[in-house]
């Protein structure tokens, strides 16, 4: 158990529902766009514009963006359950 050190109000709550939302929204549209991308680098000739490289580093900064929303949804999903089991409501 953690002990508050802050001089946060005791009954902040953290917006679960919207950070749910916003990843269940951004993680496919993420994962397209890696998707996407990766395959025009593939496809990219070497005299071709935009070249491979620039095409390579927005697939990796989206996989990333996919990577970080699926696990907000996972925290989300954790502490609903965690809030749950509190409430006695499982």
């Amino acid at each position: 158990m953690w002990v508050r050190t802050g001089s946060e109000p005791t009954t902040v709550r953290s917006p679960l529902g919207l950070r749910m939302a916003l990843s269940a929204v951004f993680l496919p549209l993420f994962a397209a766009a890696t998707a996407g991308l990766a395959m025009w680098a593939a496809h990219q000739g070497p005299g071709d514009s935009p070249s491979r490289g620039p095409l390579t580093v927005l697939a990796v900064i989206c996989g990333v963006l996919t990577s970080a929303a699926a696990a907000v949804l996972m925290v989300v999903r954790t502490r609903r359950r965690q809030h749950e089991r509190a409430n006695g409501s499982a």
